[in-house]
């Protein structure tokens, strides 16, 4: 049998994930507002007639593209949050998906969605470079 978390601190790690969950939920709210319900003209604060100077659409665009980018990288996040909560429920929370063995507490405390422990991330990591 696996050793577990006790029902307290996997209430804490659920708690920080709620939370964790929260704040990205705001974010992507927040960047989606900025990014897809303004106009051209209103991200570039160029309220007046004149037509927009090619550059200044170039970076506007640009900034688009890098906002959603962060928004789906976000999104990637708050997926890996909904899938620890799962565990959290499941009882299976807190244990490395390659060795089965248990994540350590600082570990979860840095990443409390991380399905790895730290040896298996960085081989995982190493592995994929190739």
């Amino acid at each position: 049998m696996k050793k577990k978390f006790p029902k307290k601190e996997l209430n804490e790690y659920k708690e920080i994930l709620l939370n964790l969950r929260e704040d990205l939920m705001q974010q992507i709210r927040d960047i989606s507002e900025d990014t897809l319900m303004k106009s051209q003209k209103e991200m570039s604060g160029d309220m007046s007639g004149y037509s927009l100077h090619l550059a200044d659409m170039a970076t506007d665009n640009y900034e688009r593209e890098f906002n959603l980018g962060l928004v789906s990288n976000e999104r990637k996040h708050l997926l890996e949050i909904e899938d620890a909560l799962k565990r959290i429920e499941e009882d299976d929370y807190g244990f490395c998906h390659s060795c089965q063995k248990l994540i350590s507490k600082i570990r979860l405390k840095a990443v409390p969605f991380s399905k790895y422990c730290k040896r298996c991330q960085e081989k995982l990591e190493s592995e994929t470079r190739r």
